[in-house]
């Protein structure tokens, strides 16, 4: 079958580095002849790319992928791809053979390049039950083998919108011991600098203004390499890069998030004042069971320190409630942390066991209640503290990067902040990619609201 004419469309689940890899999805089936649908029941190829991190994430995909394999306009079934963190579960591969054989190829993250050759070898060879592109698991194979590793120059299809996303690194090597992402991406492994550079370069020539530099553990980028180029020369080296207006990455682990990186926030042109820190836990014991590396007061040293050396920048983080064994006490020191150190936002989650996790091994699993009620009082005191911290922002003068018309007011457009912050700009006039100042009239818990600054005002961080 001629791949002329034939049309794709990518749904994304998951995280940042789901939706750069999407990119590099679309622009290889591009490269292969095939154009974008604009609806999935509409194209001949449907690639569903997979987050495995939580449990609801899963069963969101299982459920789409039965939509999407019965409910067509014209009759006809597409070739079904299950991409990225799922497909190296093998469960995974075990549930499709036995319940869902309309899906016809399953590729892990590792191995997005060989989508293109997979999906003409399914339109060709109907007959062929499932084609699988995985990598081994990291048990079963040396570490050369079974790193996920793209090749460098893939291309990838230009998105809508002001910033890109940039991959420094694959794989992780922390293991907490709730986290399925080590044994589903495989190995930390750092790309080469100049790779990136060059990446980078040609995303500003194309008119991209803000950078998103991601992996799994920036903070880690470099450790495997032996050129002696880490996250911190990383940094600046981008932050050199003529026409870049902002740089962000994301994410951080606060085991390795060092004074050395945030003095070098701190002296950068164009490094965002953002700082993510997932904590996940505020107590010691819950900590060390999670083998996350660090101490509530190590953590608690580092954004006491970000905030001295910056004033004004924003701390963010994600909290799991309901580990194994979660105490009353355990839970009420996480509560006393987040009082303490007043974050200015936290992604909060029900822990959710993972097959092959050490976690989900362990005794003393809570009741979903517990976890619902907990949940609900951590969003409850975090929320408070989040709309105390927006208050106070309101009467400042703030820089925003217009990103979009604002969804409620689409004469109003809406933009971040240095610091993250969500901003509404009531003034009309401003477009995608603007850089404004504006004045901070009202605040809510999830976004900020004023005009455009009067020519005086001036902005703070």
């Amino acid at each position: 079958m001629s791949n002329h004419n034939l049309t794709y469309f990518i749904e994304t689940f998951g995280c940042q580095m789901n939706v750069r890899d999407s990119e590099t999805i679309g622009g290889l089936l591009e490269q292969a002849g095939f154009s974008q649908a604009q609806d999935a029941l509409d194209a001949d190829v449907v690639v569903v790319n997979t987050c495995a991190v939580r449990q609801s994430a899963e069963d969101k995909v299982w459920s789409r992928l039965g939509q999407l394999a019965f409910e067509r306009r014209d009759g006809k079934a597409p070739v079904l791809v299950l991409a990225g963190c799922m497909a190296q579960l093998p469960q995974t591969v075990e549930r499709i053979r036995a319940k869902a054989p309309y899906v016809n190829v399953a590729v892990g993250p590792g191995h997005i390049h060989k989508i293109p050759e997979l999906v003409l070898e399914a339109l060709n060879r109907p007959s062929v039950k499932l084609l699988t592109a995985v990598s081994p698991s990291r048990t079963e194979a040396r570490r050369t083998e079974s790193t996920q590793m793209l090749p460098e120059e893939l291309p990838r299809v230009k998105v809508p919108g002001v910033s890109a996303y940039v991959t420094i690194m694959y794989g992780c090597d922390n293991f907490c011991s709730y986290c399925i992402v080590p044994f589903v991406r495989g190995p930390q492994v750092s790309r080469e600098p100049r790779f990136i550079m060059e990446e980078v370069e040609a995303l500003v020539r194309q008119g991209y203004i803000e950078i998103h530099l991601l992996g799994q553990n920036v903070n880690a980028y470099g450790l495997d390499l032996d050129n002696g180029i880490g996250f911190v020369q990383l940094l600046e080296s981008i932050d050199q890069i003529p026409g870049i207006q902002r740089i962000r990455y994301a994410t951080s682990h606060p085991r390795d998030f060092t004074k050395e990186m945030v003095d070098t926030i701190k002296q950068s042109k164009h490094i965002c004042e953002h700082f993510h820190l997932p904590l996940q836990s505020g107590s010691n014991r819950i900590l060390k069971l999670m083998h996350r590396g660090y101490t509530r007061e190590q953590y608690m040293e580092l954004v006491y320190y970000i905030k001295e050396q910056i004033p004004g920048a924003s701390v963010t983080t994600d909290i799991i409630v309901g580990f194994p064994g979660e105490t009353d006490q355990d839970f009420q020191d996480t509560l006393d942390l987040l009082e303490q150190v007043r974050l200015d936002g936290a992604f909060t989650f029900i822990y959710s066991p993972r097959a092959g996790t050490a976690a989900a091994r362990m005794a003393n699993q809570l009741p979903r209640k517990v976890k619902s009620d907990r949940l609900q009082e951590l969003v409850k005191v975090q929320n408070e503290i989040t709309q105390e911290i927006n208050n106070a922002l309101v009467g400042t003068v703030q820089e925003v990067l217009i990103e979009e018309p604002d969804l409620r007011n689409p004469e109003y457009f809406r933009g971040r902040t240095r610091t993250n912050k969500l901003v509404v700009c009531t003034t009309k006039g401003p477009k995608p990619g603007d850089l404004v100042n504006v004045m901070i009239e009202e605040a809510g818990t999830w976004h900020l609201k004023g005009p455009l600054a009067q020519a005086g005002q001036h902005k703070s961080l």
